[in-house]
């Protein structure tokens, strides 16, 4: 129980910064990607931010033994890029600079109410289900 109301809180927070540094509208996602035109750095300095807050907890979880509400850590251990990876990444990249949304803040977004959001949230399960049907299967 304490792992459900831990990830509740984080993910809560999440959302909260999200919405404070307006990264769950679309508008800003891709005036960042628009290099060429009027380029906004806002979300740089987000992410520059979210790494500053996540580099110490990296770091602590390298020196305890488990987390306070689990068994083990689950960090990551491959380190090699494949083509899954990197067909991965492009999809990503291509939705996200399409849509303006990835998944963390269209979730947050979904209570603004617009149907776009709803849209991709709908699409990006659809995906999810047919990834899981088609890795299945392989």
């Amino acid at each position: 129980m304490g792992a459900v109301l831990s990830s509740l809180a984080v993910g809560a927070l999440f959302g909260v910064g999200l919405a404070i540094s307006r990264m769950m509208y679309p508008a800003k996602v891709i005036g960042f990607l628009d290099v060429a035109g009027n380029w906004d750095p806002t979300l740089a300095m987000v992410m520059i931010g979210a790494l500053a807050a996540a580099a110490p907890g990296f770091a602590m979880a390298r020196k305890l033994n488990a987390p306070a509400f689990g068994a083990a850590f689950r960090l990551p251990t491959r380190r090699d890029i494949d083509a899954r990876l990197v067909a991965g990444a492009a999809v990503f990249g291509v939705g996200w600079g399409l849509s303006g949304f990835c998944p963390g803040p269209a979730i947050a977004a979904l209570g603004t109410g617009p149907w776009p959001v709803t849209a991709f949230v709908a699409a990006m399960l659809a995906g999810m289900v047919v990834f899981h049907a088609l890795d299945r299967k392989s």
